[in-house]
């Protein structure tokens, strides 16, 4: 078979091979399979799967291929068997296909392009990894300690092609307002709603002065409240979770420092980890993608880009906007595009000589 009929069956396979977060062994062993089946070692970390390239050397740079073979549940909605690879009218249905299935056998595809040539200007390391629907840390950050070191990556993520040279972060908040119970009925206390108010107002409302010339502004949404036990007694305590999605222009500790000098509310960020992320738009492999008549953006959205301490482009085929809904699907010609496009993006950083 071509790369595309070979990414095409592999992805078909990884659909009907259930691989929900945390849950991941069975696509993990399917995917060491396919890769043994044609001659490619593979190493192997919980349910990471990794390969390099047949002439690794030592002393070069390295680029990282990375995308992840877990999935969220399949939602309410679907009509058809999210679990069967279903092709009609050019799409392949199921769950997984577009987030991020296209994109991981599109990348092995180009991964096997090169595989085997030799006197390319950096080593390749194609890396299937677990738990990225759940930010887990039983995933590509487990494994990263474990690699070479990394000259930059690019992160397989359905984007319609287009390149995100950067990409939110995301800190989750858990905040508690303190006030006093009394009886509702008379003039006691103090109602911890009305101080969590105050803060709510402030995440709603707060402007932070810097803000980042791809990523905008740093984003706040409070997203769940919870205060009180019964109708007649005045709460003393409010408890509210805030998304925050940060950017570039402050570090994540800088913005939750920032936080907590603005509200009463005691702040607790369930996670700094998850960073925001991206490449300079003067790198080689973005002015690839430029030249190739891609565009750029900054990526509202999470990916494991955020858990990567070098520059990573986030690329794919297939579109975000179909990620998590009922009926998923990509374009059989968005895997066969998106191989050729990673081909030539690559082939113009890996093969060129000064």
């Amino acid at each position: 078979m071509n790369l595309t009929d070979q990414a095409i069956s592999l992805l078909k396979q990884l659909i009907e091979t259930p691989s929900l977060s945390k849950e991941e062994a069975d696509t993990a062993d399917l995917i060491q399979s396919f890769f043994k089946n044609i001659g490619v070692q593979t190493e192997r970390l919980g349910n990471n799967v990794w390969a390099k390239n047949l002439h690794f050397v030592e002393t070069k740079p390295t680029v990282l291929l990375n995308s992840h073979h877990d999935t969220v549940k399949p939602n309410a909605g679907y009509s058809k068997d999210p679990f069967q690879a279903i092709e009609e009218d050019g799409k392949l249905y199921g769950l997984g296909s577009n987030d991020a299935g296209g994109c991981l056998v599109s990348l092995i595809a180009t991964f096997l392009h090169f595989y085997d040539q030799k006197d390319l200007n950096y080593n390749l390391i194609l890396a299937a990894t677990a738990e990225e629907e759940v930010s887990g840390k039983g995933g590509v950050e487990a494994l990263l300690p474990h690699l070479p070191t990394i000259d930059f990556g690019i992160v397989g993520e359905p984007t319609l092609l287009d390149m995100a040279i950067a990409e939110k972060g995301l800190m989750v908040l858990d905040c508690v307002a303190k006030g006093q119970s009394g009886h509702a009925a008379r003039n006691e206390g103090v109602n911890a709603i009305y101080r969590a108010m105050q803060d709510i107002e402030w995440f709603n409302t707060y402007e932070f002065p810097n803000q980042s010339e791809t990523l905008g502004p740093v984003k706040m949404s409070v997203t769940m409240i919870d205060a009180g036990s019964q109708h007649n007694v005045v709460p003393d305590e409010c408890r509210f979770v805030v998304d925050v999605r940060t950017t570039d222009a402050y570090s994540n500790q800088e913005t939750l420092d920032i936080i907590k000098e603005n509200v009463e509310a005691l702040v607790t960020p369930r996670s700094t980890r998850l960073n925001p992320s991206g490449i300079d738009i003067n790198h080689p492999i973005v002015k690839a993608g430029i030249a190739l008549g891609r565009k750029t953006y900054g990526s509202p959205t999470l990916s494991d880009q955020a858990l990567m301490p070098f520059p990573t482009l986030k690329m794919g085929p297939g579109d975000s906007a179909r990620s998590h809904t009922a009926d998923e699907y990509i374009h059989i010609s968005e895997i066969e595009e998106g191989i050729g496009l990673y081909i030539k993006l690559l082939n113009n950083v890996l093969t060129r000589k000064e």
